[in-house]
């Protein structure tokens, strides 16, 4: 397993330049070459019968007032990843959210932020991470805000006997070798033996891979609530998990601990579907 591509989205609101520096700190980590996309677009414009041609060329102005920013995150992008070798740039005057879920075909990792947390925001000018999280088919780290960094000192892997939460366990081992310390965590209201077994061959995987993990096993009612508390007193770097959603009338619904994670901008976290 390992991570040769990194994906980074730069919302074109910004902020651009610790994103890039975060990027390019992971990336010179993971030997991985990293692809700068930033995409964005003007709202159709609602043609009447007496003004359209107006309204057209004011849809038109903003549609260049983007091409203008975009070209200024490119040069943001260009200076900051300078002499560090392999890089590319792609832009888009496209739905954010779809030209990320597109592009991220080729890449290992997508690394996005999430301003607005859970919510959507501005379609037209921000990427949903809820949308990009569950359709990319690619791990998403959010960045925590106003970080330049994604250090890896200690990471927390949420387990759960889930697909979702098999796929984040294999999709981060590349990080999870470069991290001080790496805790598996569980929270279950009765500890069955299989809860302990599973937790157990989590680890074990991981060992395999040559990277050393310790477990916790933490008994509670309301296991969504043991879990977030947890993560919030471990002092962890970044926290792994899988992300847990269903469609329902064109919006995502999300579980208890994804939407909390997502709405947590305080901490890095890494996401898997």
């Amino acid at each position: 397993m390992s991570c040769k591509t990194i994906l980074v989205n730069l919302d074109i609101e910004g902020p651009v330049e610790p994103v890039v520096e975060a990027v390019r700190d992971l990336a010179t980590h993971l030997q991985a070459m990293v692809i700068g996309l930033c995409a964005a677009d003007a709202r159709p414009p609602m043609v009447t019968a007496d003004g359209g041609a107006l309204v057209v060329e004011v849809w038109q102005k903003e549609r260049d007032e983007i091409k203008a920013d975009i070209r200024k995150i490119r040069a943001t992008f260009e200076r900051l990843m300078a002499g560090f070798g392999h890089t590319e740039w792609r832009e888009a005057l496209d739905s954010p959210t779809r030209a990320l879920t597109d592009l991220s075909r080729v890449a290992d990792l997508v690394v996005m932020r999430a301003s607005s947390g859970a919510a959507t925001g501005d379609s037209t000018r921000t990427a949903a991470p809820s949308s990009v999280i569950l359709q990319a088919g690619r791990p998403v780290l959010v960045m925590a805000r106003g970080r330049n960094r994604i250090p890896l000192g200690k990471v927390v892997v949420t387990w759960k006997e889930t697909r979702e939460a098999r796929r984040a366990l294999a999709d981060a081992v590349p990080l999870l070798a470069l991290a001080d310390e790496v805790i598996v965590v569980t929270a279950a209201a009765v500890i069955e033996p299989w809860i302990r077994k599973g937790v157990a061959d989590a680890t074990a995987f991981l060992t395999r891979h040559g990277i050393r993990a310790r477990t916790e096993v933490i008994k509670g009612p309301d296991e969504s609530a043991r879990l977030l508390e947890f993560i919030a007193t471990s002092g962890a770097d970044l926290v792994v998990a899988g992300a847990y959603g269903h469609s329902r009338l064109r919006e995502w619904v999300f579980g208890g601990v994804t939407r909390s994670l997502l709405d947590n901008s305080d901490i890095h976290r890494f996401l898997s579907s």
